[in-house]
C-alpha cells in the first residue's frame, strides 16, 4: 500500500542526478505514419506502472504521474523509488482515491536525488508547479506584504513590499495582511519620521511636503534634517523592528527626561510623540508571547470534508498577523497528511523562521526538518509542543482554524442553498454549480471592455473571473454588439475544448462514478463488474469541490435583446445544456424590480422579500463592480498615452522639442508639414512622417 509520507515535491534542480522517461509499455509497437491508426484508448492502470519497475534505481527520488493527454496527475516522492511505485502495481486493498490516480495513469517521469530530504523540496516545486489533481495543492497563495527599509541611497526609505527580494535593503515580515503593514508603518513614520516618498519625489523637492508638517517625516529631501542625523534615525527604526523595543523605549525615556530637565519642552514633545508611537505600534500586535522571538505556528482542523491551516506569524516578539488556508486536499486524508504536505509548499517561496510549531505530529517530521535546515542554511527546528507558552499559542491557532472552517462551511451551505433555490426559480433541472455573469462597461463606446465573473457553492471564484477589451469597430454605444464579442470569445473556446475533448470510455466513466460517490461523501468501493449507471449521484455539491469548467447558467445584464445575443451565440457554437437568463433593471433603475428573462417563457419579477432576488443582485453588482474597475484601469492608463509615442522616430527629445513648440499634441496634430519642420530637430521628411500619421489617422 502506497505510504502516505510521500507528498507532493517541487525542485532542486541542482540536486537532480537523472531523470527518466517511461518507456513504451511491454508490446507496444512504433506507429507507421501512412498507415491508418486504429482509435483504441492508450494503456492506463497497474500493467504501464509494473513496466517502469526494472529499470528503477532504489534510491531516492521524485516521481510524476501523468494521463493520457500528458497532464501530471499525482507527484510523490520516495526513499526509495522502486518500492514505492511497486506498490502501484496492485489495486487489492487501496483507497478509492488512489485507485483512481493509477486507473489514470499512462506514462510516469522520474527525477534521481541524492538524499530524501532534497526529494521532499522537489516534490513541493513540482506541485506548485503541475497543481496535480490527486495531490494536497496551497490555494490562494499570494506573496506575503513585507516592512522593507531600503539602505540604496543615501536616505533610506520605509515601505512596504511584496514579490522578490532583490532590492538592497532590510526586510521585515512577512505580515498577514497589507493592512497590517499600513499601519505599522504609519506608526513607524510617527515614531521614526522615515521618509516614505519615492526617489523621485524626493529629488524633486524644494520644500518640505505635507508629511513633514503633519510630523510623520523628517525632510531630509531639503536638508531639514542632516544625513547623519536622519540615519541614526534609522538605525533606531532598525532596532526597534529586530527586536529591541525595549531598550528603545528607555532610549527615548532617557532623552525626554533630559530634554525636559534643560527646559528643551519642544524636543521633550518630540521624544515623548515618538514613545506614544512605539506604544501603539507594540499595542497593534494582539499577542506578544514571552520567549517566541521568531516562529511560524500552524494549525489543522477538519470538518465537512475540508481542512482549514490557520498560520501565525511571530516575528521580533511580535504577533504580525495570521492567514487561514484551505488547501485542496482528498476527504480521505488526515489533518497530519495535509498538513505534511502543506508546509513544504508553503516554505517554497517563503524564509523559514527558527522555529515552526504544529498542531499534530506529521509523518516526515525529521526529513522536512533536514530540508527546511537546508534552505535556510541554519538549523530549523520543527515542534508540536505539548505544555507551556508555545502550546497555548498552537492552541489559540487551533481555535482560529476550528472557528474560520465553521464560517466556511456556514458561508457555503447557505450558498448552496441559494443556488438550489435559484435553480428552482428559473426551473433548472438541478441546483447551478456554476454561474457565469456578464457585464459590459463604457463611455460613449470609448475604452469599452466586458467582464466575467463566476459563482459557485462556496462563493466568487474569483480566480477565474476574466476580463474582454473590445476589439471590433463597434458602434459607440451599441451594448449588444459587445455582448456578442464577449460571449463569442468566452464560448468559442469552450466549444473548441469539447470538441477536441475524448468521448468517455466505459472504464473512465467507472471511475467518474467512484469519483462522484466519494465527493457525496459515500464509499464507493471498487467493483469493475458494476455498472456505472446503476449508482446513484448526488446532485449536491460537497464542500471544497471545485467549480466546474462549463457553466450550468449564464446571466446577462440586461433584458430581451442581450438574451436574444446570448442564445444566437450558443446555437451558432452548437453548445447546448447551457441555461440563459437576462436580468433587466426595473422602473428607474431600481434595485428589487428586476424583470427576469428566460427562452421560451415570458418575463417575471420575484417577491420584494425573496433570498434569491438578493443573491441575483449581488452577482449582477459584482459583476458590474469589476466591470467599472476593469473600465476605470483602462481608462486612466489610456489618459497616459501620448499620440507623439506612436509614431515612428520620435524618440524623448523630438517629443520634448514638439511639445515644447506648440504647447500639447493636439496642437502638434493640427499644425501643417511647414510649421513641423520648423521645429529643431524635426527634418522635412520627419515633418511628413507625423502629418500624415495624424491625418491618416483622422480619416
Amino acid at each position: 500500500m502506497p505510504n502516505t509520507d510521500d507528498k507532493p515535491s517541487d525542485g532542486l534542480a541542482p540536486s537532480a542526478s537523472l531523470t527518466t522517461r517511461a518507456p513504451l509499455a511491454p508490446g507496444a509497437a512504433l506507429p507507421d505514419e501512412h498507415a491508418p491508426q486504429p482509435q483504441t484508448p492508450p494503456r492506463t492502470g497497474p500493467e504501464v506502472i509494473h513496466a517502469y519497475l526494472k529499470t528503477l534505481s532504489s534510491g531516492p527520488g521524485v516521481y510524476r504521474m501523468l494521463d493520457a493527454g500528458g497532464d501530471v496527475v499525482y507527484v510523490g516522492k520516495a526513499r526509495n523509488l522502486k518500492a514505492r511505485v511497486s506498490n502501484y502495481t496492485r489495486l487489492a486493498g487501496l483507497p478509492n482515491r488512489t485507485i483512481r490516480m493509477i486507473q489514470s495513469t499512462a506514462s510516469m517521469e522520474f527525477v534521481s536525488v541524492r538524499t530524501e530530504a532534497e526529494a521532499l523540496l522537489l516534490e513541493a516545486n513540482l506541485i506548485k508547479r503541475f497543481r496535480p489533481r490527486f495531490n494536497v495543492t496551497l490555494r490562494d497563495d499570494k506573496s506575503f506584504p513585507y516592512i522593507l527599509i531600503r539602505r540604496d541611497q543615501g536616505a533610506p526609505q520605509i515601505l512596504k513590499h511584496r514579490g522578490a527580494r532583490t532590492v538592497k535593503g532590510e526586510y521585515f515580515g512577512p505580515f498577514a495582511s497589507a493592512g497590517a503593514v499600513n499601519r505599522t508603518i504609519n506608526m513607524l513614520e510617527r515614531a521614526f519620521l522615515l521618509r516614505s516618498c519615492s526617489d523621485s519625489v524626493f529629488e524633486s523637492r524644494t520644500r518640505p511636503c505635507l508629511l513633514h508638517q503633519i510630523k510623520r517625516c523628517s525632510a531630509p529631501c531639503t536638508g531639514e534634517i542632516s544625513l547623519e542625523d536622519y540615519g541614526a534615525l534609522v538605525d533606531e527604526a532598525l532596532r526597534f523592528l529586530k527586536g529591541e523595543s525595549q531598550s528603545v523605549r528607555e532610549m527615548y525615556q532617557q532623552l525626554m527626561q533630559e530634554a525636559s530637565e534643560q527646559l528643551e519642552f519642544e524636543a521633550a514633545a518630540r521624544f515623548r510623540n515618538r514613545l506614544w508611537a512605539l506604544a501603539h505600534v507594540t499595542s497593534e500586535q494582539t499577542i506578544n508571547p514571552e520567549g517566541v522571538e521568531e516562529a511560524d505556528v500552524f494549525a489543522a482542523y477538519q470538518e465537512g470534508g475540508q481542512t482549514c491551516i490557520q498560520v501565525f506569524f511571530f516575528r521580533v516578539g511580535q504577533n504580525w498577523g495570521n492567514r487561514a488556508y484551505y488547501p485542496k486536499a482528498d476527504r480521505s486524508l488526515t489533518e497530519e497528511d495535509v498538513l505534511d504536505s502543506f508546509i513544504a509548499q508553503f516554505y517554497d517561496d517563503k524564509p523559514v523562521p527558527r522555529l515552526v510549531l504544529l498542531s499534530h505530529e506529521i509523518p516526515s517530521v525529521a526529513v522536512l526538518q533536514e530540508a527546511l535546515s537546508i534552505k535556510a542554511d541554519r538549523r530549523i527546528e520543527i515542534r508540536t509542543p505539548q505544555r507551556g507558552v508555545k502550546s497555548g499559542l498552537v492552541e489559540h491557532a487551533l481555535t482560529n482554524a476550528r472557528e474560520a472552517l465553521g464560517r466556511r462551511l456556514a458561508e457555503s451551505s447557505s450558498q448552496r442553498t441559494l443556488l438550489a433555490a435559484l435553480g428552482e426559480r428559473f426551473g433548472l433541472p438541478r441546483p447551478p454549480r456554476r454561474v457565469e455573469v456578464f457585464d459590459n462597461s463604457h463611455i460613449m463606446g470609448t475604452n469599452a471592455v466586458g467582464a466575467m465573473i463566476v459563482a459557485g457553492p462556496e462563493g466568487f471564484a474569483k480566480g477565474q473571473y476574466r476580463k474582454f477589451n473590445i476589439r471590433s469597430e463597434i458602434t459607440p454605444g451599441d451594448d449588444y454588439g459587445m455582448m456578442r464579442e464577449v460571449l463569442e470569445r468566452r464560448f468559442r473556446r469552450l466549444a473548441e475544448d469539447e470538441a477536441e475533448a475524448p468521448k468517455p470510455t466505459a472504464e473512465a466513466e467507472l471511475w467518474e462514478t467512484v469519483a462522484e460517490a466519494e465527493r457525496a461523501g459515500g464509499d464507493a468501493s471498487f467493483d469493475p463488474s458494476s455498472d456505472p449507471a446503476s449508482d446513484p449521484v448526488s446532485d449536491e455539491v460537497s464542500v471544497g469541490e471545485p467549480v466546474p469548467e462549463r457553466p450550468d447558467l449564464v446571466l446577462v445584464d440586461g433584458g430581451a435583446g442581450q438574451l436574444s445575443v446570448a442564445s444566437e451565440v450558443m446555437a451558432a457554437l452548437g453548445l447546448t445544456g447551457i441555461h440563459l437568463a437576462g436580468v433587466a433593471k426595473g422602473p428607474d433603475r431600481d434595485a428589487g424590480r428586476e424583470h427576469f428573462h428566460l427562452p421560451g417563457r415570458a418575463p417575471f419579477m420575484l417577491e420584494p422579500r425573496d433570498p434569491v432576488l438578493y443573491f441575483v443582485q449581488r452577482l449582477r453588482d459584482e459583476a458590474h463592480r469589476f466591470a467599472i474597475g476593469t473600465h476605470r484601469a483602462k481608462r486612466a492608463k489610456s489618459l497616459g498615452v501620448n499620440p507623439l509615442d506612436d509614431i515612428a522616430g520620435i524618440g524623448p527629445t523630438r517629443k520634448r522639442a514638439l511639445l515644447k513648440h506648440f504647447g500639447s499634441a493636439k496642437a502638434v496634430s493640427r499644425a501643417g508639414v511647414d510649421d513641423l519642420a520648423a521645429v529643431d530637430g524635426i527634418s522635412g521628411e520627419m515633418a511628413r512622417k507625423i502629418y500624415d500619421f495624424f491625418h491618416e489617422k483622422r480619416n
